[in-house]
């Protein structure tokens, strides 16, 4: 299993806008320019974000994105699932007429548990909880920065 950009650049952007919304709407521009996404390709992912009700647009001069819940109560899985479709290692788990030989594969137990413990990760991580590690390596970084131009 791998996520795709659209799972990549959508939960990215959906980090950007739960650090920055501040209950104002985030316009896609500056989102591209902090994330450094094309802003046709945020727009797309917006349209499907906003479809599945995780974000809202506003329109006009202040226009843009914001959030339509609270970064706590939206999980990754929300987003990766609203971008991806079902989250799993191989394809039989997600379809069981994927695979002919399903019956007596052995091995298909072993890709069930590895499906549910990665959603069970990421139904469990909000986004709240990446936001703030976002905002805690940005402070990392500066600190760092200030500490290397004090010594020099």
């Amino acid at each position: 299993m791998r996520v795709s950009t659209k799972g990549r650049y959508g939960l990215r952007a959906m980090v950007d806008l739960a650090e920055h919304e501040d209950g104002k709407a985030i316009p896609i521009r500056e989102i591209s320019e902090r994330q450094n996404i094309s802003e046709q390709y945020l727009e797309q992912l917006f349209a499907t974000l906003r479809k599945a009700k995780l974000v809202k647009s506003v329109r006009g001069a202040h226009g843009g994105y914001m959030l339509n819940h609270e970064p706590e109560d939206i999980s990754v899985a929300d987003i990766l699932t609203t971008l991806e479709g079902p989250i799993a290692p191989v394809d039989c788990v997600i379809e069981d007429d994927f695979c002919n030989y399903i019956d007596k594969c052995v091995i298909h137990g072993l890709w069930e548990e590895l499906a549910d413990v990665i959603n069970e990760v990421i139904e469990n991580m909000s986004l709240a909880d990446l936001r703030d590690k976002a905002v805690a390596e940005k402070q990392r970084e500066k600190m760092a920065d200030k500490a290397k131009i004090e010594a020099g």
